[in-house]
């Protein structure tokens, strides 16, 4: 698919990278690992709602709603727009923290309850937050255990997130395709153009479509799934990888992901090709987080019967969520001639006036 435009960045989005405290600490738990009652933090919960605000913020703001710092009574009707994105988005991005923090009950493991991380930026390409994390302050006793936590998350945002792109897809609006207006250009996983096609009926790349918020939403839980299903470090991926293979197979593949991070950007480059700089936030990241993963107390035992399929399962879900180039720009322009062919598949259109220069 050709791209009229450079590669820009953009805020990325960071989410669930549960980081044991040390190597040391676990252990205590094994003795006692019973978990505190529930209760819900004042931390966690002001956060939720501060992310709930900046996230409706965000969708209004794109939605062309008028906003404004310096008369916050004035704007607070106007963030009802927001309301069809946030409130998806949210529900995707709990849905994912609860698996993980659920199935950390359900083992004994010490978890806290998600930490929402809200965005303050008054941009059109900002969603509003950049994602949520647990922490986790004990291990999981077994390999078994820590797929089951691991994967629980991913599973539980994609359905969330494949909901919410059925439904926004059908009130999106299916125009013949034009480039004239610009907009994002969201990159196509299997998942997103399978649903696509099915929902809409006709070849997403041959249309312009006009996302409506909710499948934006969708789209970006999906996104948020692949990121996470990254096999490298203490992500989700990393855990399923830990767990599926064991320690000495996940230094392996954790140390190729990691590069692939920078071979994503450097290659299609040095090509001319379509990539997208985010990558190479990635590659710092994963040095900065660690590519390493803590060992489980039995680390001998593999996954076998059902739960070693539904490890493969999980690793095809990264596969068919997973879309190299996420984000890309095009400037508003003629409609090309019909020898250049597409220019993109899906669009989420931006107000007028607030594409990047």
């Amino acid at each position: 698919m050709e791209n009229s435009s450079a590669p820009r960045e953009i805020d990325p989005i960071v989410t669930d990278i549960p980081r044991f405290n040390s190597a040391a600490e676990p252990l205590r738990s094994y003795a006692t690992p019973a978990v505190a009652p529930f209760r819900v933090p004042r931390l966690n919960l002001a956060l939720f709602l501060l992310t709930l605000l900046t996230t409706t913020a965000a969708g209004a703001y794109t939605a062309g709603a008028d906003l404004s710092l310096f008369h916050p009574i004035a704007s607070l009707p106007n963030l009802a727009a927001g309301l069809s994105f946030s409130i998806p988005l949210m529900l995707i991005l709990l849905s994912h923290e609860m698996g993980h923090y659920l199935y950390s009950r359900r083992y004994g493991v010490d978890a806290s309850l998600p930490y929402f991380i809200p965005a303050f930026l008054p941009l059109p390409i900002s969603i509003g937050t950049f994602g949520a994390f647990i922490r986790m302050r004990s291990l999981p006793r077994s390999r078994r255990a820590m797929f089951d936590i691991g994967a629980a998350g991913p599973w539980a945002g994609f359905v969330v997130a494949l909901a919410a792109i059925i439904i926004g897809l059908e009130w999106s609006q299916v125009t013949p395709l034009d480039t004239s207006a610009g907009g994002i250009d969201l990159g196509n996983s299997i998942v997103f153009w399978t649903v696509a096609r099915w929902v809409l009926g006709v070849d997403p790349d041959t249309v312009s479509v006009n996302l409506h918020p909710t499948a934006f939403a969708g789209w970006i839980g999906l996104l948020v799934t692949a990121m996470n299903l990254l096999p490298v470090g203490q992500l989700d991926g990393g855990h399923v990888v830990y767990a599926l293979f064991g320690p000495r197979w996940h230094r392996v593949v954790s140390r190729l992901v990691w590069l692939g991070c920078a071979l994503m950007v450097i290659v299609p480059y040095f090509l001319k090709l379509d990539y997208w700089p985010g990558w190479l936030l990635w590659f710092f990241l994963v040095m900065v987080l660690g590519l390493g993963h803590p060992s489980t107390m039995d680390v001998a035992t593999p996954l076998v019967g059902g739960r070693r399929l539904a490890a493969w399962a999980t690793v095809l879900l990264f596969v068919v969520t997973f879309s190299p180039v996420p984000f890309s720009f095009t400037e508003p322009k003629q409609i090309p001639p019909p020898s250049e062919g597409p220019s993109y598949s899906v669009m989420y259109r931006l107000p007028s006036g607030t594409l990047p220069q």
